[in-house]
């Protein structure tokens, strides 16, 4: 799950825990001592989100169809495509709205203090809704990784793959809401 996915998934926490959940990917390690205890339990929360998600059939069974070459990153292209379908479907603008807020009041860890600014500013959160968007981003982190492009070319993949993907997307999410939403 990427950004919007998180915090929807977060939404009913204090705005510690959202802050949390929205901030866990910049955050490493176990030591969470330096957060305080509802953003520590927001960390957390993302992390067993991920790890409920990466292990989801549904998950498996998408990742299995990516090209064979990319499927190392898969896992990032299908959080994103996730949250295309979340932007797109189940916008929910007070919901964004409270994101940003917590984001902008707050210091981004180190890892993602350049991009919480463009974020936010951008509206990326709402403008996931757009695939051509989506894409793009996932091209812009391509770009940032050394090696051969891979995020293009499942890029690529997304949009060939959209309806399966849609698909998956309407098996995935009630599941996810049942099981791992606050």
């Amino acid at each position: 799950m990427n950004f919007l996915a998180h915090g929807w998934l977060a939404r009913g926490g204090s705005d510690d825990f959202l802050y949390g959940n929205l901030i866990a990917d910049g955050v490493k390690g176990r030591d969470l001592q330096a957060w305080s205890a509802a953003t520590a339990e927001g960390i957390r929360h993302h992390r067993r989100v991920d790890a409920g998600v990466d292990r989801h059939p549904v998950v498996c069974r998408a990742r299995a169809r990516a090209p064979r070459d990319g499927r190392r990153y898969a896992g990032i292209a299908l959080d994103m495509v996730w949250d295309h379908f979340l932007a797109r479907d189940i916008a929910d603008p007070a919901l964004i709205a409270r994101c940003y807020r917590v984001l902008g009041q707050r210091p981004a860890p180190d890892r993602l203090a350049g991009m919480v600014p463009a974020l936010i500013t951008e509206d990326w959160l709402s403008r996931y809704a757009d695939l051509e968007f989506t894409c793009r981003a996932l091209r812009g982190i391509g770009r940032r990784l050394r090696g051969p492009d891979r995020m293009g070319e499942l890029a690529r993949w997304i949009e060939d793959d959209y309806a399966r993907l849609e698909r998956d997307f309407a098996e995935l999410w009630p599941s996810l809401t049942r099981t791992l939403a606050i």
